[in-house]
């Protein structure tokens, strides 16, 4: 499978996402610099990295949200080609729309950077299908801006749809409903704080993020 990582000013999880999409497709992934107008020829799944584009100014996410490539990224999604943001990508996937909700600050108001637990809450997805339900897996967190908030219709409706992807098994940072990663209506698209490129090997203490892309390769490939 072709793939492909956006990097935009302040990106600092790309290489982090390049490394763990080539363990596992054992192809390295096209970096897209954000002020590209289009995406290479092919891409079957395109990775929004964490970070802190364009330093965090404005808000998280929003000006990143306006890049050119974003357009591109859109348009992928629209067609049905798997996107996942992680962190920062989320936030942007917020500020594009192509996600409900927002991600505000902190409830604690501090930075968390730790390995948490999380419940898979749907593992019927293109991102979840090498998890069962109700499993709870370890993956590290990294964020300042990562309380997922939305009105209680949204949640409502993400609930009743099976959009939440992974809860919070553990109090992390005020996120609605312990929400921790949401997909799209149509299940290509995910968007979680957590970070599934930093638990793929051994060295990491947790490779549970690498059933995540496992399982995305093989559903896609099938």
């Amino acid at each position: 499978m072709k793939t492909a990582v956006i990097v935009f000013p302040g990106s600092n999880c790309d290489r982090d996402l390049a490394v763990a999409l080539e363990q596992v497709t054992g192809r390295a992934p096209v970096m897209v610099w954000h002020n590209e107008t289009q995406l290479p020829e092919g891409i079957g799944f395109i990775g929004l990295p964490g970070g802190f584009s364009y330093g965090d100014y404005l808000r998280s996410g929003a000006m990143a949200a306006r890049s050119p490539i974003i357009r591109e990224v859109v348009d992928a999604a629209n067609r049905g080609v798997p996107v996942l943001g992680v962190c920062n990508g989320f936030q942007v996937l917020t500020e594009t729309g192509l996600l409900p909700g927002a991600l505000m600050r902190n409830a604690g108001l501090n930075f968390v950077s730790r390995p948490v637990a999380l419940t898979v809450e749907n593992s019927q997805s293109l991102f979840t299908c090498g998890y069962e339900a109700g499993e709870t897996i370890r993956i590290p967190v990294a964020h300042h801006d990562g309380n997922y908030q939305a009105d209680e219709a949204t949640l409502d409706r993400l609930e009743g749809q099976g959009r939440v992807a992974f809860r919070y098994a553990e109090k992390v940072n005020g996120s609605a409903r312990a929400i921790a990663g949401v997909l799209n209506d149509t299940g290509n698209v995910l968007g979680m704080m957590p970070h599934p490129e930093r638990a793929i090997e051994d060295a990491h203490t947790s490779t549970d993020g690498r059933r995540l892309f496992e399982g995305l390769l093989e559903t896609v490939a099938a």
